[in-house]
């Protein structure tokens, strides 16, 4: 299987949902400098490479993926920290109105939090799902600022790192 083989297969995974009226209404929202849609998007794309290598379920894995941050607005909490915890529930109710979800995807969408939210991971595809999303996260915030802010972050990492090879 080459290639454009494997993106048509996750093209065709990701189309009903991303067909749904509801889920593209995250175009709109924004998510650390991009949309949560190109977020979501980008952590199933991911989550689908790595589910995939592994031979476990990526199919529901990249799907839940895609769902971890179903909700349009904001959850109503209040501090940030709140939120954090708490969007998860909402997006598994959210993406359960529209979907049907199996255990392991609810799982998926609920842990992915995790260690901020308290419940860890029950399958490894949550945890794969945890993960990349942090990284996502990063890499987003991260290349959303400006040149010289990328250059200073750069350069701070940079010496942290040798700060830390030193000891």
């Amino acid at each position: 299987m080459n290639n454009n083989d494997i993106d048509k297969e996750f093209e065709g995974i990701i189309k009903p949902i991303i067909d749904n009226k509801e889920f593209r209404k995250l175009k709109s929202v924004a998510h650390h400098g991009i949309s949560r849609f190109d977020h979501s998007l980008r952590v199933a794309y991911f989550s689908y490479k790595i589910s995939k290598i592994l031979h476990l379920n990526y199919k529901e894995t990249t799907e839940a993926a895609l769902l971890h941050d179903f909700f349009v607005d904001e959850v109503e909490e209040e501090n940030s920290l709140m939120k954090l915890r708490r969007h998860p529930n909402h997006a598994v109710n959210n993406a359960s109105k529209y979907f049907d979800l199996t255990d392991r995807q609810k799982d998926i969408i609920k842990t992915h939090m995790f260690p901020i939210t308290f419940t860890p991971p029950k399958y490894i595809e949550s945890w794969i799902v945890d993960i990349v999303d942090d990284f996502s996260a990063i890499y987003e915030k991260y290349y959303s600022l400006k040149k010289e802010m990328r250059a200073a972050t750069s350069f701070m990492l940079i010496l942290l790192v040798n700060i830390i090879r030193m000891r």
